[in-house]
């Protein structure tokens, strides 16, 4: 019981550092450019990672005999998995920081949180079936959105239309994570992912932005959230709580990331929501918890697997 409170608390936490991170996005682009940011927050990431590989390294007991081979075998698909989810995470991390340079830091995160909507939907298409409740949630998301970004005329805002992209990119990036997870080391498949992403954005930046050491140094601040706790301490706190943690329970936990957004918005930056913007938000994030509620059919599944374990 104590290990389920301290994995929801880890949980929690994770959710608030990603929420209120994109408070750091928005405010280091008055520094710096999107690019230059994105570089520089996932190198910093990456190397906040490596001695998280190099502590829990040491406790790995090695298999004699055959640890050594198995490591040599998933080195290509590690190095793969990492490359194809670094791709994924800079186009979406890329359009979702020049979204944010043309909308605010709480709506930004309340249309990001559409992935978890995408991401079953993406699903369909490799023969996974989409229940009622996701159609529901997508309905619902689609009215949230109407409400939090279609102005007058039936016009959307530039940077929300470039968030919204975004999400489609971060939902690849998720399905790119469930199908190497469960081959390779998750920490090190994200630390080559940062590291890959990091390279990527450097060369835009580098012909587009050419930014001055000057303006890196004005925006540490943003940089370091974003890189050390955002990419780091809250993706370590995720893998570990993650492991002993109920998947819905673990992912209703993480999609308050888009409240902690917009609260720390309103909180730091001073943002306000119209109640037609505040209508918007309620609908799309009662169509995240939607979307992540299990299905009936799973529930029976499951009690009639406890009832026949029970009686046998």
């Amino acid at each position: 019981m104590k290990q389920k409170v301290k994995n929801n608390v880890m949980l929690m936490l994770t959710a608030l550092i990603w929420g209120s991170a994109f408070v750091a996005q928005s405010a280091g682009m008055a520094y710096i450019g999107p690019f230059t940011f994105n570089s520089l927050r996932c190198l910093l990431g990456a190397l906040v990672l490596l001695p998280v590989i190099w502590i829990l390294g040491r406790r790995e007991k090695p298999v004699q005999g055959f640890h050594i081979d198995k490591k040599k075998e998933d080195k290509k698909t590690l190095w793969v998995g990492g490359i194809c989810c670094g791709i994924a995470l800079t186009v979406g991390s890329s359009l979702q920081q020049i979204g944010i340079v043309y909308t605010s830091a709480g709506k930004a995160g309340f249309l990001t949180a559409l992935y978890i909507l995408i991401v079953p939907l993406l699903g369909t298409f490799a023969g996974k079936r989409a229940g009622i409740k996701i159609w529901t949630g997508v309905g619902l998301a689609m009215l949230g959105i109407y409400f939090l970004c279609v102005k007058e005329g039936f016009s959307i805002v530039h940077g929300d239309l470039l968030i919204m992209i975004s999400a489609f990119a971060f939902a690849v990036h998720i399905l790119v994570i469930d199908y190497f997870a469960p081959k390779v080391d998750g920490v090190k498949m994200s630390c080559i992912q940062f590291l890959v992403c990091g390279i990527l954005c450097t060369v835009p930046a580098l012909l587009w932005e050419r930014p001055g050491m000057g303006e890196i140094l004005d925006a540490y601040a943003p940089l370091f959230y974003a890189g050390v706790l955002s990419c780091g301490v809250a993706y370590t706190m995720q893998v570990i709580a993650q492991k002993d943690a109920e998947p819905t329970v673990a992912s209703l936990i993480l999609s308050l990331e888009s409240v902690f957004a917009a609260l720390t918005s309103w909180l730091i930056l001073h943002e306000r929501r119209t109640p037609r913007e505040l209508f918007g938000c309620g609908l799309v994030f009662l169509a995240i918890i939607l979307a992540q509620l299990p299905e009936k059919s799973l529930r029976k599944e499951k009690s009639k697997e406890t009832e026949q374990f029970e009686t046998s």
